[in-house]
């Protein structure tokens, strides 16, 4: 590393500004990123220079221009370094390669059903990044970081997680550590309606400072809060947990033996709503594969979803809640505006209820969020000196094949 406040620092720091300025704008000419920059052209050549002595940046076309040689545009390497997002839950693994820039690499699937009886995390894990690279065709030896969504709370102290009932064969002791010793790179491993909430601030329209509460509703009923940016995941991971609550007093109906918001709202409650509703007795089935949740089902419905907002409203009081998840988007605008006003009428508090704004899978878009940003501070750390080049000669691709 070069020494604070030296012409070498110097430089390290004003290409790192360069760099940033190509991942935020894309292919720039000297020219482009010195106006950006504010700095001088000779300034703004040496930046490239150093950029390109680094490897960071290529050539990538020609500038047009209306007399005179056209200028070189530059951008950003792609190849340098990848992650891969997945996304394990109870209908299997889904999973992509992700780099710097961007780029819409191919989904993997793999269901569950079709999966080995002896599963386990690093398994799982492993087959998700063979699949994907595989998909990609992007080299095991480029992969240096995975975050890996799951529904289960992740506590950063311990690095256990609450619960591996969704996880067959998964242990629930040092998760991160279990990974990253069986696959030799950088693992991140994060609670599934986190990550949605990363995506839903990705594609939603939010103000920087705004707050929403994404509120989770499949297999069971979980809950993340956006507070300008950052999701708060308290000190054992476990905020948002709000399937153990205990059924309000007052709640009627046929799910009166429920003892807590899970058993109120998940999968099974769904079932047997939609049986009450007349709409067959598979009714969870119907909506993971894709078909809206019927009026009056979406009726029955409303007034318990309600009832486990009405505690978020009245600790955190966000702007806006979203109803994600198979059940939250199967509902649509409908149970929106329907748990909207059962709010209205039975609380002193009226929200801003809407669908999330992330279509597809969106736990799987909240790991593509986070590895991105990671892959770029990355970048930006060996631009500016701080972070030594990466050895490609990892041995993840031993270590994965290795995993039988």
């Amino acid at each position: 590393m070069a020494v604070r406040g030296t012409p070498s620092w110097l430089g390290d720091q004003n290409a790192a500004t360069a760099l940033r300025l190509l991942l935020d704008h894309g292919p720039l000419s000297r020219n482009g990123i010195g106006e950006l920059s504010g700095l001088s052209r000779p300034t703004a050549a040496q930046m490239i220079m150093r950029l390109e002595d680094k490897g960071l940046i290529e050539a990538v076309g020609k500038e047009a221009a209306g007399r005179g040689p056209q200028a070189a545009v530059y951008g950003v390497r792609n190849d340098l370094a990848y992650g891969v997002a997945i996304n394990v839950d109870q209908e299997g693994v889904r999973s992509a390669v992700v780099d710097v820039v961007g780029t819409e690499h191919p989904t993997t699937c793999k269901a569950a059903s079709g999966m080995p009886a002896q599963r386990s995390a690093s398994r799982d894990v492993a087959g998700a990044v063979l699949d994907a690279c595989g998909a990609a065709e992007v080299p095991l030896t480029a992969i240096q970081h995975i975050c890996v969504g799951v529904p289960s709370s992740v506590d950063p102290r311990s690095d256990e997680l609450s619960s591996v009932e969704a996880l067959p064969g998964w242990s629930r002791k040092s998760i991160c550590q279990q990974l990253k010793r069986a696959l030799d790179c950088e693992v991140h491993v994060d609670n599934d309606v986190n990550l949605a909430a990363v995506a839903e601030r990705d594609a939603g329209d939010y103000s920087p400072t705004g707050t929403f509460a994404l509120l989770w509703a499949g297999y069971g009923i979980g809950l993340a809060v956006d507070i300008a940016g950052t999701v708060l995941r308290g000190a054992s991971g476990g905020a948002g947990e709000i399937g153990n609550l205990p059924v309000p007093r007052g709640m009627t109906g046929p799910d009166l033996h429920a003892d807590d918001l899970e058993g109120l709202l998940g999968a099974h409650a769904l079932d047997r709503i939609c049986r009450e509703a007349g709409w067959g007795e598979d009714g969870f089935a119907r909506v993971l594969a894709g078909e809206r949740l019927p009026g009056r089902a979406a009726e029955i419905y409303a007034p318990r979803l309600a009832q486990s907002v009405i505690p978020v409203l009245g600790v955190i009081d966000p702007e806006v809640v979203v109803f994600g998840g198979p059940v939250g988007r199967a509902g649509g605008d409908r149970l929106a505006e329907l748990t909207r006003r059962h709010l209205r009428e039975h609380t002193r508090w009226d929200p801003t209820v809407r669908v999330s704004a992330v279509a597809g899978d969106a736990v799987l878009h909240g790991a593509r969020t986070t590895l991105g940003l990671r892959l770029r501070e990355a970048l930006l750390a060996r631009a500016a000196g701080s972070l030594p080049e990466q050895d490609q000669a990892s041995v993840l691709a031993d270590r994965l094949r290795s995993i039988d």
